[in-house]
């Protein structure tokens, strides 16, 4: 069972009701969220919800199974908004990430951290350490593309959002990285999921390729419930029948999942259609569905790419696709 706490309730009236949890011969785990919240647990005895709901202090008791807690849209009505060094994610503001799928070279990196810094870019993404699904593919520079994505963060204020490949590497990651990438393969990857969670810096969560949207919510749910309440979600595409692309973006289910939680959600357009040119038509239609932003892979030469070509778009796309969501954005302000 789930207790959860009024927003203003005090120290004591949650140390109350852990107290009458443990009466009962059951164990109280708080999880701090926005407001807090107490996982009961026990084996073979039921806990009186009605008594338990009545305590000052307590605004509801959910049976176990039910959706996510911390992640709720109730929790924070207005939604949250991360703070990425000074940059905006949510808030009503449509973020752009971009970059290239993995950094492959100095010469690389800098012409295409140049071209979308130009077009006002200000998060930059890039793999160091690639999991891929062949052991025969391009794994990433390891350190030197860390070093190469610092080089970048300092020399264009580029915020670095950067994917953890596992716990070894993390430390590394972290030393450079704004923004920590948990991505499809490991969204289930609880041990690791935990261990980014607690190194207290914002985190982009990506969708499995087979999640449901509810798998998806408890892993952010992991998060928020070891402390770290910086997440954003990203829809990246899943696994369907279809094969005239490589997965299929889910934008009704990234609209509904903005619905449900208080998170930011973005797409990821080009993993989840594998194919450059349909790319920005779902940037665009992203925007106009109300989603907080998209990542989009760019490459100075996608043909000559490394990971990923067929989907990363070159640079006169990119700032054709950049000047398409500046004139939306206008379109769409209110006077």
């Amino acid at each position: 069972m789930l207790i959860v706490m009024k927003p203003d309730a005090t120290p004591a009236q949650l140390e109350t009701v852990c107290a009458h949890v443990r009466e009962l011969g059951l164990i109280p785990h708080r999880i701090r969220g926005e407001t807090w919240t107490i996982n009961v647990f026990g084996v073979g005895r039921s806990a009186p919800t009605e008594r338990l709901a009545a305590l000052p202090g307590v605004s509801a008791c959910e049976k176990n199974g039910e959706p996510p807690t911390l992640v709720r849209r109730q929790q924070r009505p207005q939604g949250t908004t991360l703070m990425v060094r000074d940059e905006p994610i949510g808030g009503g503001r449509f973020t752009l990430i971009a970059g290239p799928c993995a950094v492959e070279s100095r010469e690389q990196v800098m012409r295409t951290a140049e071209c979308v810094s130009r077009e006002g870019v200000r998060f930059f993404r890039g793999g160091a350490y690639k999991p891929r699904t062949s052991p025969y593919a391009f794994q990433g520079l390891g350190d030197e593309g860390l070093r190469l994505l610092d080089e970048v963060k300092s020399r264009f204020d580029l915020r670095i959002v950067t994917e953890v490949k596992d716990v070894e590497t993390l430390p590394a990651v972290v030393q450079v990285a704004d923004v920590l990438q948990l991505g499809a393969r490991n969204m289930h990857n609880y041990s690791l999921v935990e261990a980014v969670g607690k190194v207290g810096k914002p985190v982009l969560l990506k969708r499995g390729i087979s999640a449901t949207l509810n798998e998806w919510l408890l892993a952010a749910e992991y998060l928020l419930a070891g402390g770290n309440a910086q997440v954003v979600l990203c829809e990246r595409g899943i696994r369907t029948f279809e094969t005239m692309t490589r997965n299929t973006l889910d934008l009704a289910g990234a609209v509904l999942t903005k619905q449900l939680t208080h998170l930011p959600v973005i797409v990821d357009p080009s993993h989840g259609a594998g194919l450059a040119s349909v790319v920005p038509p779902l940037v665009l239609a992203s925007l106009a569905a109300g989603l907080d932003g998209a990542m989009v892979e760019v490459h100075p030469a996608p043909d000559q790419a490394l990971s990923d070509g067929p989907q990363a778009v070159d640079f006169p796309a990119f700032a054709d696709l950049a000047a398409k969501l500046r004139n939306m954005r206008r379109s769409t302000e209110l006077p």
